[in-house]
């Protein structure tokens, strides 16, 4: 009799495998918002930002001259050094420009004592005009009496000549006075009351004096703005330096600006006004601030010696670059 069949023994059902869950998904979703950011900012925007390499800073500069000729005495700076306004660049010998400021000083003087003598003198002639006026009716009365007499033959022809003579002497005397006071009121300016300071040769010896004590302080010469000395050994003690002529020059440390020449392309919504930020170089992680202060109407080759001509049948359309200039506005307590 065969075995009898043992059943089968029961098999414990698979545990089910949790699937891999991907990564794709979170990382999709956490770009999500930032892609979106990213969308949003560019169409509020409308691509309307534009950045440049293409750019340099500027400053403004100056060849320190002086309007006067000289031979240099003493030089006050060296070389880059920083100085302020108002600061001693150099000096001229001042021997002449004293020389010429005491001369003019004492023509000032003498002119001084010539308008108080005009003025003696015109009080003078107003004296003379006074007495004389006073003197005619005793010579005219004199001369009536000559010829009433001369009329009855009492008196002679001689006594009547002469009472004539001195009544004609007498207003001649008043004439010349007259003409001599109008004179002197002409050389006094036509007011004889006014002040000396006020009269017109005093005017003018004043001006001459002005000229010389401005002649003399700009024998000292000073820095106009804040900013550095460059070129300063161009300049030796002992040397004759012509008016107008620059001795070395000054680069301004605060009138700066930032000379940009962007690609025609990426102008289309820059405007005059509108803020930049600004990065140097030499200065990583500083962030300067500023406006744009200007476009150029016209491409840098535009103002070339030689500008660029593209002969007819071979034209070949390049994107020019176009100067701007963006002023810094926060300059102060950055670096320099």
């Amino acid at each position: 009799e065969p075995p009898p069949r043992q059943a089968p023994a029961a098999v414990a059902p698979p545990v089910p495998v949790k699937p891999k869950r991907s990564l794709a998904r979170p990382v999709l979703f956490a770009l999500l918002p930032v892609a979106l950011g990213f969308g949003g900012y560019y169409y509020v925007t409308g691509g309307q930002l534009m950045t440049t390499d293409n750019a340099y800073i500027q400053a403004q500069s100056l060849g320190v001259s002086t309007d006067v000729s000289g031979t240099v005495q003493e030089i006050d700076v060296h070389e880059n050094q920083a100085v302020k306004k108002g600061d001693v660049l150099f000096r001229l010998r001042p021997a002449s420009f004293e020389t010429a400021l005491a001369a003019a000083q004492a023509q000032l003087g003498t002119v001084r004592n010539q308008v108080l003598t005009l003025e003696a003198s015109y009080q003078q002639s107003l004296s003379q005009i006074e007495q004389a006026q006073a003197d005619i009716p005793y010579y005219e009365a004199a001369f009536q009496r000559q010829q009433d007499l001369l009329k009855t033959s009492t008196a002679s022809k001689a006594s009547f000549d002469s009472a004539q003579h001195d009544l004609v002497a007498a207003r001649q005397k008043v004439s010349v006075a007259k003409a001599q006071a109008q004179a002197t009121l002409a050389q006094l300016g036509g007011d004889a009351n006014q002040p000396v300071e006020k009269n017109p040769f005093y005017l003018q010896a004043q001006s001459s004096v002005d000229d010389a004590q401005r002649n003399l302080a700009d024998s000292v010469v000073k820095a106009p703005f804040d900013g550095t000395v460059t070129n300063v050994d161009a300049l030796q003690v002992g040397k004759y330096l012509p008016a107008s002529q620059p001795a070395f020059s000054l680069v301004s440390s605060t009138d700066l600006w930032i000379a940009a020449e962007p690609k025609e392309t990426d102008l289309t919504y820059v405007r005059p006004g509108q803020t930049a930020t600004i990065s140097v170089d030499t200065y990583p992680g500083a962030v300067w601030h500023g406006k744009v202060a200007s476009i150029s109407p016209a491409s840098s080759s535009s103002f070339s010696l030689l500008p660029a001509q593209n002969t007819t049948g071979n034209w070949v359309k390049v994107v020019q670059r176009i100067p701007m200039r963006v002023t810094i506005a926060d300059i102060d307590g950055k670096p320099p």
